[in-house]
């Protein structure tokens, strides 16, 4: 299934896009989609049943807001340097074990929301990124098999960074991570059962039209199921945690200078394979 949110920001109400490209209301099925109803089988069942039925109410797309597709996050986990092309392409050695920092639940916005460019950035820049949708309690899990078994499903992310902020201004990473918009979502929650194999997804950025990243999740140094695996034993992840796991070669970080970091009137578009696409324009905070 493909569930998503609708409508002004605040005011989101689910919503289902059928195998025909219509947008289906859920609100007389379900209250939201948050991580209470991936944990809920029966809830997902009703879900099923009414998307199957055609009987779910057509809503009209046109000029009707594509919120983030999951409420209430209860925390994200982003892991870094997490594909191989993109540790060459920054000249970093690929990590031993998985990179891991936080971005706070409220950088979320919807895929076509304005992003904007905090106050004083110089290096503003872009990482198209799958992002993994817990959907049970996973703690202290035993295999990647286990990991992939407690992923209810994946979403576009992008993982806009502020790079002096990261890097040259002392600390740790948050700085560069965590400002205001800093990770558009969807458009869809896309459900597991749809996505054969999480690593053979491909990525795709594009910046006022011109493509910047073309990968794959094959490149992935720690594969989903592992990554899932290997958080769990440094924390409890719950029904509707999110992973952002990585992004593959492409970023302005890693481009020769002058390095083309987003400037304000920037259009960024981007995309997963079955995942759906996003397009933001860059403001100024």
């Amino acid at each position: 299934m493909k569930l998503l949110r609708v409508g002004a920001k605040g005011t989101e109400r689910p919503a289902l896009l059928d195998s025909e490209g219509v947008l289906r209301d859920l609100s007389g099925v379900v209250q939201d989609i948050d991580g209470a109803l991936l944990a809920d089988d029966a809830a997902l069942g009703r879900v099923r049943a009414a998307a199957e039925s055609g009987a779910l109410p057509a809503l009209d797309a046109a000029g009707l807001r594509i919120g983030p597709p999951l409420a209430r996050i209860g925390k994200i986990v982003c892991i870094g340097l997490n594909y191989h092309d993109h540790a060459r392409e920054t000249g970093a050695e690929p990590p031993a074990e998985p990179v891991i920092f936080f971005k706070a639940t409220d950088t979320v916005v919807g895929p076509h929301d304005t992003v904007l460019i905090p106050r004083g950035s110089v290096k503003t820049d872009w990482e198209v990124e799958l992002a993994v949708v817990v959907g049970r309690t996973a703690r202290y899990l035993e295999s990647a098999e286990e990991g992939l078994a407690h992923v209810a499903g994946y979403a576009v992310a992008h993982d806009v960074s502020e790079r002096e902020f990261q890097i040259e201004r002392g600390g740790t990473w948050d700085k560069g991570k965590n400002c205001e918009t800093f990770n558009p979502l969807g458009p869809w929650l896309v459900t597991a059962d749809e996505i054969a194999d999480p690593q053979d997804l491909s990525l795709r950025l594009w910046v006022n039209g011109e493509l910047k990243q073309d990968g794959t999740t094959a490149e992935q140094i720690f594969a989903v199921g592992e990554v899932v695996r290997y958080v769990s034993q440094f924390m409890t992840l719950y029904p509707g945690d999110v992973i952002n796991t990585g992004t593959p070669a492409g970023v302005a970080l890693g481009a020769p200078d002058p390095k083309p970091f987003l400037r304000r009137g920037d259009v960024v578009e981007l995309e997963i394979s079955g995942l759906g696409r996003q397009r933001q324009v860059f403001a100024v905070a």
